[in-house]
């Protein structure tokens, strides 16, 4: 629109001088006309002909892995494109912190003669968990005058999914009602007649169904079949990620170990085959950028719907993401632990839903034969009492402290006091990595003996 009134004023000038037979000024008026109408004209033809294409490939990786990123951009009309600048976005935060690195320049200046193609090679290193964006790409250009800008988005963002570090536990001793591995049900309804386990001599009331014919045949007397239970002795992982628990002063060092441990846990229980789950009150960015996109990809029009429902629609969509916890089933199976490592490699702060409402929520699908592992940053009132409230229900729970170093404060005999008090006494204590290769050894992992009550069951 100031372009428009830059050239209105330039032809009254001209219209005007033409009039007062004032011939100079008004050919100096026509040029700059006929200037700022070209520098338009190669500004918006230089952007729409400009194309990139991005390629990458972004498997799941590991901490430590490096991609690399070709960028090919094509001028795609048949004029030259004068100038370009081109950069690839990647989240200063993440750099600023060395959680990853660029080998490459970012930031490009172009100059592409009509059908040529130009290559720009980044390499990627992803040093820790997280779920890294790579990109958009942005470009600008303009008129060699500098009269007219344009800027434009190429291309969308590639999301990287960076696992986080397994650190196996070379013992697994924590304190549970129940043992860990097969254990015997008293009731026999919740045997899976899918998997038989063996057989045994044929006591009377057994169904012909459970009889085993071959057993029967090869010794002359009627066996039946034994079943697995389909419920396994294992563990859920429940993770405290919200931002409250979280200093500044402590990040990125203090959730980085929150989540390694949830990991070691869960890595070792799903190498003994048992059951495993996960649960958190942190958010998916994963979910958090799909409704993102989703709310920036659907801007409400009047024929539509009121720019105000719209507003309220997605303000219900994201208040119902951040209350959401994320889950992760507990269950048997070989993909189990990779879904746990995406969870936790997604995992990012929130500001919604706490621990104790997670815990409320989540409680009745967890399974009772399955210890309740909490790793958590700290333990404000609430959250004891939700702990107590599932050990009282008849779960085995077990609590890891995290980055509550002995510092003088009294965080750590807050924290200890709070679950003590509600019956919960298998607490480990982990300030760094060094200890967490150790979480598994009750024996070597628990709250000092001057705090003046035991941190094992009984």
């Amino acid at each position: 629109m100031q372009s428009y009134r830059v050239i209105l004023v330039i032809l009254g000038i001209a219209v005007l001088a033409f009039a007062l037979q004032a011939g100079l000024v008004a050919f100096a008026g026509y040029v700059l006309v006929g200037v700022c109408l070209l520098s338009r004209f190669l500004a918006k033809r230089w952007m729409e002909n400009l194309a990139v294409e991005r390629i990458v490939e972004l498997p799941p990786l590991e901490a430590g892995d490096t991609v690399t990123v070709l960028l090919k951009f094509k001028n795609l009309g048949t004029i030259p494109l004068g100038w370009a600048l081109v950069e690839e976005l990647l989240p200063e935060t993440a750099i600023r912190r060395k959680r990853i690195s660029v080998v490459g320049r970012r930031i490009q200046v172009l100059f592409l003669r009509p059908l040529q193609s130009k290559t720009v090679k980044l390499k990627i290193t992803f040093h820790a968990r997280g779920y890294y964006p790579i990109g958009p790409t942005l470009a600008e250009t303009g008129d060699v005058f500098g009269l007219h800008r344009r800027h434009r988005i190429l291309t969308a963002p590639s999301y990287a999914m960076v696992l986080p570090k397994i650190v196996e536990l070379p013992s697994y001793d924590f304190a549970s009602e129940r043992p860990i591995g097969e254990i015997r049900l008293q009731n026999l309804l919740y045997e899976d007649p899918t998997r038989t386990a063996g057989v045994r001599p044929y006591q009377r009331g057994d169904p012909l169904q459970r009889i085993h014919w071959r057993a029967t045949a090869r010794t002359g007397e009627l066996h039946s079949r034994i079943y697995e239970p389909t419920s396994l002795a294992g563990a859920t992982v429940v993770v405290d990620f919200h931002k409250a628990g979280f200093p500044k002063r402590g990040e990125p060092h203090r959730s980085d170990l929150v989540v390694a441990a949830a990991c070691a846990l869960a890595y070792a229980v799903a190498t003994m085959n048992q059951q495993v789950g996960f649960a958190s009150n942190g958010r998916d960015a994963a979910e958090r950028i799909r409704l993102e996109s989703l709310t920036e990809t659907n801007e409400p029009t009047e024929d539509q719907e009121s720019r105000t429902e719209a507003r309220e629609r997605y303000e219900l969509l994201e208040q119902n993401s951040r209350l959401r916890p994320v889950v992760v089933e507990t269950r048997r199976g070989l993909d189990q632990m990779q879904m746990i490592r995406e969870a936790l490699a997604r995992l990012e702060f929130t500001d919604g839903s706490t621990f104790a409402n997670m815990i409320l929520e989540i409680a009745p699908r967890l399974p009772k034969d399955a210890t309740v592992l909490c790793v958590l940053a700290s333990v404000p009132v609430e959250s004891s009492i939700a702990l107590g409230m599932l050990r009282r229900q008849g779960y085995a729970v077990s609590c890891i402290l995290i980055g509550m170093a002995d510092d003088g404060s009294d965080d750590r005999a807050v924290a200890m006091g709070r679950l003590a008090a509600e019956g919960i006494r298998d607490v480990r204590l982990i300030d760094n990595e060094q200890e967490l290769m150790l979480l598994g050894d009750r024996a070597a992992v628990g709250m000092p003996a001057d705090y003046g009550f035991a941190t094992t069951l009984a």
